[in-house]
């Protein structure tokens, strides 16, 4: 794939070699997200991050991306305060923005809206996800993280095992994730949820054809056993009719300490997009896990800044700039490691 210019709205556009592209350019920008270095090959050039879903980590750490490589960040946050409320159309909405910007970072309520807008911009356009469709971004940087972890035991991406728990059906996180592992061999992968919350049948269909061992069960215990990454998620709450059925299916698949002490691996990697649910009646994660040094949450947040780094600097080309424009910072604040 050549990235220069190019749209990046769903997984589907990548082979693995084009991961791995990704993945070679995210090892470069370490030293810029640990502030060893500063550089600016995209100094004058301006970011729309759109956001018209809540959203933390996905906003600001696209938006601190760019800022470290010396771009400008423009921000709208919230369909009330766009002219969406008036009645602009998403292609109209598109060629004025894209007009104002040299890229454009979406989240929308809505399936396909990313597409939708992306055939009116002018400019390269990435999906910061699209209803419960996908969220390529988070993917990446999930996979990335998930390489780094293993590799740290003395393991590969090639025929790990993965069990993804929680609400398989409206997360698109779980959904982008799935069409990306589907790239690596003989990968096992267990997917347990709720009764109700299962993984759309397509997406299984489609790990199995590519060689997957899937397995899929209603039962969290049998579920999260014989793994090397467990991946959780929240209830999807936005997606749902009504909050009386997310009331319904919240809290029923909790994971904590002692339920990971009794049924995982000792060095069971335990990975969530965020935001994890911490109400009470929640806790699909729970925070007696946070002194466990398996817990790659944080590892996995960090990890996002550096992964978006590099859709920036491929989709502008201006990966050997990065380097060639590089200097040492004139300030320092200390930074302890993340756990």
């Amino acid at each position: 794939m050549n990235f220069h210019g190019q749209h990046i709205l769903s997984v589907h556009q990548f082979e693995r070699v084009d991961v791995e592209r990704i993945f070679e350019v995210t090892d470069q920008m370490r030293p810029f997200g640990r502030r060893e270095k500063v550089t600016n090959p995209l100094k004058g050039a301006i970011l729309s991050n759109m956001f018209f879903e809540p959203s933390t980590r996905t906003r600001v750490s696209f938006g601190s991306a760019f800022n470290l490589l010396g771009g400008n960040v423009r921000e709208t946050t919230g369909i009330e305060s766009s002219s969406i409320v008036k009645g602009e159309s998403m292609r109209d909405f598109a060629r004025v923005l894209s007009g104002y910007s040299d890229v454009i970072v979406i989240r929308h309520p809505e399936m396909g809206s990313a597409e939708e807008f992306a055939s009116a911009s002018a400019v390269p356009v990435i999906n910061g996800g699209d209803g419960a469709n996908e969220h390529p971004s988070q993917a990446l940087l999930d996979l990335y993280t998930i390489r780094a972890e293993l590799e740290s035991q003395g393991k590969n991406v090639d025929e790990f095992r993965i069990a993804l728990i929680g609400d398989l059906a409206n997360g698109r996180a779980v959904h982008s994730l799935l069409k990306l592992l589907s790239l690596f061999h003989r990968v096992t992968i267990k997917l347990a949820s709720p009764q109700g919350l299962d993984t759309p049948p397509q997406l299984v269909e489609l790990l199995r054809s590519r060689g997957a061992t899937v397995s899929e069960s209603h039962d969290l215990h049998e579920g999260i056993q014989h793994v090397d990454i467990l991946y959780v998620t929240r209830v999807q709450e936005e997606r749902f009719a009504s909050q009386e059925e997310a009331n319904y299916y919240r809290g029923l698949f909790r994971l904590n300490q002692e339920i990971y002490s009794k049924y995982c691996e000792s060095n069971t990697v335990i990975m969530h997009p965020l935001p994890r649910d911490s109400r009470a009646q929640s806790q699909e994660l729970d925070e007696d896990l946070d002194s466990n040094p398996n817990l790659a949450i944080f590892r996995q947040t960090q990890n996002g800044v550096l992964v978006r780094m590099a859709l920036f600097a491929l989709v502008f080309d201006v990966v050997k700039q990065v380097q060639s424009s590089a200097s040492k910072p004139t300030w320092h604040m200390p930074r302890p490691r993340i756990a």
